[in-house]
């Protein structure tokens, strides 16, 4: 990957690094396009690296399954012959809009909080849910970063521990199933006697034997120099016991803010959502979106949507830069728009 300048100007400027906006540096540079892809996060992959990288997906097309962090990797390869270049850990704060002269069309200014500077000629929104902010468990605020985990970014770090994880969801048991067959013990804590986890997902952990208590809270982390040892389980009805316990797992969601984004004179519903019309252009010329952040009728929030979200946002961009330029450029089996070799 390629870091960028702190201060610089590009054709477009891609707000989020996860799939969506991933495929977009792709077909961006298939388009003829320079290209920077901004992330508040480190590195790219938006929500799959930070929160399940070594989770199966299985609504890729063209994989049967793939996990997170291979997905990611494919979709930078996929862009990297068209060299974009990489502004991470930089969140973007405020967006200056430079009107053209004679109806041509105007360029924006994008200034993150670091001080970096990019001047681009149109703007593709990719940023997801904007940035996520885990919730916490109150019971082990003590030990926070010692033993608690709100991801698993390497199942292999549980192997052998006695784990417990907190929470009813899609991910509580996605990682109950991954742990499983690492880990000493797994025990899933939910507080209610219902989840909102898949069912299929539910009964797979179940016939794996993972231990699952219900109508019960985690009330108390037991440990000895900052390492946890054991855990106290509180059931609705007052009773108490104690798990031994290596490791826990909060996958009690997350909170979702767009930040800045709010003031940069978009149109957004109900602080949440861009909409968008058929071309995914905003209510700001020039600016566009893709992705779990658009909305409009229909929607579906799929990473496969988002791809093809992402090819029609860049292919009207690339017109909106230059109107000479047709909104569909032809199929990328013409011999003419090949990818440029990698040197």
């Amino acid at each position: 990957m390629s870091p960028c300048p702190a201060d610089h100007s590009t054709d477009l400027l891609i707000v989020g690094a996860g799939p969506t906006g991933l495929f977009a540096a792709y077909y961006a540079g298939f388009r003829g396009l320079s290209v920077t892809v901004l992330d508040s996060l480190p590195e790219p992959g938006g929500q799959i690296n930070a929160m399940y990288p070594e989770k199966q997906l299985f609504d890729i097309a063209g994989f049967p399954a793939v996990r997170g962090r291979e997905l990611v990797d494919r979709l930078l390869e996929q862009a990297a012959p068209y060299d974009p270049c990489y502004l991470l850990g930089h969140r973007a704060e405020t967006m200056e809009r430079i009107r053209g002269a004679d109806g041509r069309p105007g360029t924006f200014t994008v200034t993150t909080h670091q001080g970096a500077r990019v001047r681009a000629r149109a703007v593709l929104i990719t940023g997801g849910i904007g940035t996520f902010t885990p919730r916490p468990l109150p019971a082990a605020a003590a030990y926070e970063g010692a033993g608690p985990a709100y991801f698993v970014r390497r199942p292999d770090d549980y192997a052998g521990r006695d784990m417990v994880i907190v929470g009813g969801g899609d991910s509580a048991f996605d990682w109950a199933l991954t742990l499983h067959p690492l880990a000493a013990s797994v025990t899933l804590v939910h507080r209610r006697d219902t989840f909102r986890a898949h069912p299929a997902t539910v009964a797979a952990v179940r016939a794996a034997g993972v231990e699952i208590l219900t109508e019960a809270e985690l009330s108390e982390v037991i440990g000895d120099g900052g390492d946890i040892e054991a855990v106290e389980i509180t059931r609705r009805d007052g009773q108490t016991h104690r798990l031994p316990c290596r490791g826990i797992i909060a996958a009690l969601g997350f909170t979702a803010n767009l930040g800045p984004l709010l003031g940069w004179g978009i149109d957004i519903a109900h602080r949440r959502h861009i909409p968008v019309d058929s071309a995914m252009r905003t209510s700001l010329p020039g600016v566009y979106a893709a992705g779990d952040i658009n909305d409009y009728p229909g929607k579906v929030r799929l990473i496969a949507v988002g791809f093809g979200e992402a090819a029609t946002a860049v292919n009207n961009a690339a017109h909106h830069i230059d109107p000479e330029q047709p909104v569909f450029p032809g199929h990328s089996t013409d011999v003419s728009t090949a990818a440029p070799a990698v040197a």
